[in-house]
């Protein structure tokens, strides 16, 4: 093995830094890992790619970038309890603690140390590199019948969708709305087809990609993002709303259109991050009886009830994949997933794994 790595930096000016750094070398409790696919995810561009805004959990400190990674552990450091060399996994992109009440329900997106919570790509180095140190406890097995790719959309987005649909339910007895098809939107339509919905509605502002949600069939119907959306989808649904909306665009006319166009009774989930919204509690919410939740990433252990299900169900995550890239060409794959004009966007070998 080579005793240095080539690693992408994101210095906030909407380029990418290459680096020639040292392979590092994995301590107690820790692997590393061999990178096969690393994604990108939207707070990414949000938060670092263009400049440097997030504080705090989205607080950038100068780290190889990338918080999706999956790949093959090469070497295991002394204290390692359950995972060993040739293991395919996915990274739980947040490190907590470990003991504090919410990492010990799983949630370490929600660790409450101020010292020891440092999510990967942004508190400590990710996975567009070569090689990656990630921790034990951080680590879910990827089966051989998922891809790389498969994984790495597990680490964060696929993920963060399942957790918000497991709040507000999907079966068949449900129409869905889902306002913003990016790879979030894209997986969420993904996801509700397996758990049965009904209908599938989807709304963007971008035609590539409500052909795209179209093409792979995550779709029933899509609507061009505009002021008549909440009349369309009620036209769609008998007159009376969708029972299930799932907001994953963070722009707050799509927020509103998610409120008012699900039906008396209903529930929605808020994923899309950042942004605003305004409504009216009484008219859209609280006559209604209608429910918001607000659902931020995953579990571990949720996360791999997923991979389980993924298996059963026999879908693959990097089917809304558009784009690969090799490492040398991450600047090309963070500019295009800027644009917006793409599904997602993954830095991997062209040839499957």
């Amino acid at each position: 093995m080579s005793k240095t790595m080539r690693a992408a930096y994101l210095p906030g000016n909407s380029t990418v830094e290459m680096r020639t750094v040292p392979v590092p070398t994995p301590g107690h409790g820790e692997v590393l890992l061999a990178m096969k696919a690393s994604t990108i995810c939207g707070s990414d561009i949000r938060c670092i790619y263009h400049e440097h805004l997030g504080k705090g959990p989205e607080g950038y400190q100068g780290v190889i970038a990338g918080h999706e990674p999956a790949g093959k552990i090469v070497e295991a450091g002394p204290g390692c309890r359950r995972f060993k060399t040739g293991d395919r996994v996915i990274v739980y992109h947040i490190s907590g603690c470990g003991v504090c009440n919410d990492c010990r329900r799983g949630f370490m997106i929600s660790c409450t140390s101020p010292t020891y919570r440092r999510a990967y790509g942004w508190q400590r180095d990710g996975g567009m590199a070569e090689y990656m140190i990630a921790e034990e406890k951080d680590l879910i097995l990827l089966p051989d019948s998922l891809s790389y790719a498969d994984g790495a959309q597990v680490a964060c987005g696929f993920g963060t969708v399942y957790e918000g649909l497991e709040k507000i339910g999907i079966n068949g007895n449900d129409a869905v709305l889902i306002t913003g098809l990016g790879p979030v939107g894209l997986a969420a339509g993904a996801l509700c087809r397996k758990l049965g919905a009904q209908k599938i509605i989807g709304i963007d502002i971008a035609q590539e990609r409500l052909d795209l949600a179209l093409q792979l069939g995550l779709c029933d119907l899509v609507l061009a993002s505009g002021p008549d959306n909440v009349a369309q989808v009620r036209d769609l649904t008998a007159g009376n709303g969708v029972e299930r909306a799932v907001e994953c665009s963070a722009n707050a006319d799509a927020r509103a259109t998610a409120i008012r166009a699900t039906r008396k009774w209903g529930k929605m989930v808020m994923i899309g991050e950042g942004g605003t919204v305004s409504f009216n509690p009484s008219p859209d919410i609280i006559h209604d009886q209608k429910t918001i939740y607000g659902s931020w990433v995953t579990s571990t252990w949720r996360m791999e009830e997923l991979v389980e299900r993924l298996v059963r169900w026999e879908l693959h995550p990097e089917d809304i994949i558009t784009h690969r890239f090799s490492l040398e060409k991450a600047d090309e794959a963070y500019a295009l997933m800027a644009s917006g004009r793409c599904g997602k966007v993954a830095v991997c070998p062209k040839k499957k794994e």
